[in-house]
C-alpha cells in the first residue's frame, strides 16, 4: 500500500509523530508537507494530496490540520475525493468499509497521538466493502459530474 501525507503548522508535529508508524504498515510512504512549524495555508497541502490520490498515484491519504474540518473540506473539492474526518477507530472503519474513504482527516489540536494512530491504523487495515455500498458511491459521483 502507498500512503502519502500532508499537514498544515498545526499538524506538523502529529503527521511527523505518524509517519514513523506508517512505514511499518505500508511499502511506501510519502510526505507533501508542511515541513516546519511556520504557518501555511491548508488548501496548498490538501490540493496536491488530493489531486496525486485521484490519479491513482496513492492508495490513501492522510491530512492533518488543527480540527481536521479545514483539510476535509478543501480535499473534498476535487472530484474524487471522498475525505472523511474521523475521531474515533469506529468511524474510521465505517469510513473505508462503507464509504471508501481515500482520505482520512485528523485533527491534532482535537485528539492525541496514540488514539491518531488507532484511527490511522484502522483506516489503512480496513477495506471498501462494495456491493450496495458501490450504489451509494455512484450517486456521489454522478453528483460530482454535475458541477
Amino acid at each position: 500500500m502507498k500512503i502519502v501525507l500532508g499537514s498544515d503548522h498545526a499538524g506538523f508535529a502529529l503527521k511527523e509523530e505518524l509517519r514513523a508508524n506508517l512505514a511499518k504498515m505500508a511499502e511506501e510512504v510519502a510526505d507533501f508537507g508542511t515541513f516546519c512549524e511556520n504557518s501555511v495555508d491548508y488548501p496548498d497541502i490538501a490540493l496536491p494530496l488530493a489531486r496525486a490520490i485521484a490519479a491513482g498515484e496513492y492508495d490513501r491519504g492522510i491530512l492533518i490540520c488543527g480540527t481536521g474540518v479545514g483539510m476535509a473540506i478543501a480535499a473534498n473539492k476535487y472530484p474524487g475525493i471522498r475525505a472523511a474526518l474521523c475521531g474515533d477507530p469506529f468511524t474510521a472503519r465505517f469510513a473505508r468499509e462503507h464509504n471508501d474513504a481515500n482520505i482520512l482527516t485528523l485533527g491534532a489540536r482535537v485528539i492525541g497521538p496514540g488514539l491518531a494512530l488507532e484511527i490511522v491504523e484502522t483506516f489503512v487495515r480496513s477495506d471498501f466493502q462494495g456491493e450496495r455500498h458501490s450504489r451509494r458511491l455512484q450517486k456521489i459521483a454522478f453528483m460530482e459530474e454535475q458541477r
